[in-house]
């Protein structure tokens, strides 16, 4: 495999396992009901901006890692 190919599988996979944890923060999301009533909603929505921010991350990091194999 050539080096841009390579770049493009990894840039995919960053982008498959930052959606992977946008989804799981969805699991979070539905049971942050169940939490409000335990009182502890202030872990669930600390637990939901961090899982927001690095599937964020991976997914962007991804999408320009594809651009730039591209470009080569």
């Amino acid at each position: 495999m050539t080096n841009a190919e390579t770049k493009q599988e990894t840039s995919a996979s960053l982008m498959f396992i930052g959606l992977a944890i946008w989804v799981a923060d969805l699991l979070v999301v539905f049971f942050l009901p169940a939490g409000a009533k335990l009182e502890s909603r202030s872990t669930f929505v600390s637990i939901i901006v961090v899982l927001a921010v690095l599937g964020l991350t991976l997914m962007l990091t991804g999408y320009f890692k594809r651009g730039r194999s591209a470009e080569q």
